[in-house]
């Protein structure tokens, strides 16, 4: 079941929220909660693609590492 919570905005946010919820034929807690869905999905999770590109930087990170164990390295001035 779904829940219920109080948010408290002033009148420019409030305006906004309406008339892009209008915009949307949303009311406004539906477009609320599909903004805040939204933002979390697109801002908050890596895509496929992303997770394949932080998994060959933390490859080279670990190569990296091994490197410096064994010493084979150069400190450059």
């Amino acid at each position: 079941m779904g829940k219920t919570i109080t948010l408290r905005v002033d009148d420019n946010i409030y305006n906004t929220l309406k008339r892009a919820a209008d915009g949307d034929r949303r009311t406004i807690s539906n477009f609320v909660e599909y903004a805040a869905v939204n933002y979390i999905f697109n801002n908050n999770f890596a895509d496929d693609n992303e997770m394949d590109e932080i998994a060959a930087f933390g490859k080279d990170i670990k190569k990296g590492m091994e490197d410096i164990k064994k010493g084979r390295y150069k400190i450059i001035e």
